[in-house]
């Protein structure tokens, strides 16, 4: 069930992340955002492996490093000046709930061992 969790909270991430990335300079949209929505498409594709999987150390490794590099694109995308504060703001409360989520998956995954 707490699967089920993540995967919503990551789609609810993906339509914030459209709006967001909507409004990058025209110039950043297919390059930045681009490489941001593949890291969000990824991480949502690795949630749902890692649901199917019977075991699931590595795809929720990799998932954790999908989120790493969104929190990563974040950052540089606000520091550039291309994503508001407010919505980076956001975005980071989004990416660090995700995060505790994907942890406590991890945790869980390590004590049935």
């Amino acid at each position: 069930m707490d699967e089920m969790k993540i995967i919503q909270k990551t789609i609810d991430m993906i339509r914030y992340a459209y709006l967001a990335l909507a409004q990058f300079p025209k110039s950043e949209k297919y390059a930045m955002g681009a490489d941001i929505k593949r890291c969000l498409h990824e991480m949502m594709e690795l949630e749902i492996e890692a649901q199917k999987k019977y075991y699931k150390k590595t795809t929720l490794q990799n998932l954790d490093v999908a989120l790493a590099k969104v929190r990563v694109y974040t950052r540089v995308a606000h520091d550039l000046g291309f994503l508001q504060t407010k919505k980076y703001e956001n975005w980071t409360a989004m990416n660090v709930e995700i995060g505790k989520m994907i942890g406590g998956w991890i945790k869980s995954q390590a004590d049935k061992s």
